[in-house]
């Protein structure tokens, strides 16, 4: 089973340099990212760099995962 952990783990991997919280239950996931890299990207392409980074992991071992984006200038 998959935990927040792990996500955490992946999500910071994949954006070097994020802030990554990751609550929940093994299948219902909320993460909030805080990423540099997100400057200037609109709310969709923001999630669509997460999903990227998660790749086929979206698919196979988390059902819902539900995010917050941020840079550190949003905070």
């Amino acid at each position: 089973m998959v935990t927040p952990q792990d996500i955490e783990k992946w999500i910071a991997s994949g954006l070097r340099d994020s802030e990554v919280a990751v609550t929940g239950d093994g299948r219902h996931f909320e993460a909030r990212i805080v990423y540099a890299g997100f400057a200037g990207k609109s709310l969709v392409q923001r999630h669509q760099m997460v999903y990227q980074v998660l790749g086929d992991k979206m698919r196979e071992d988390i059902h819902a995962l539900s995010m917050k984006t941020f840079t550190r200038d949003e905070l």
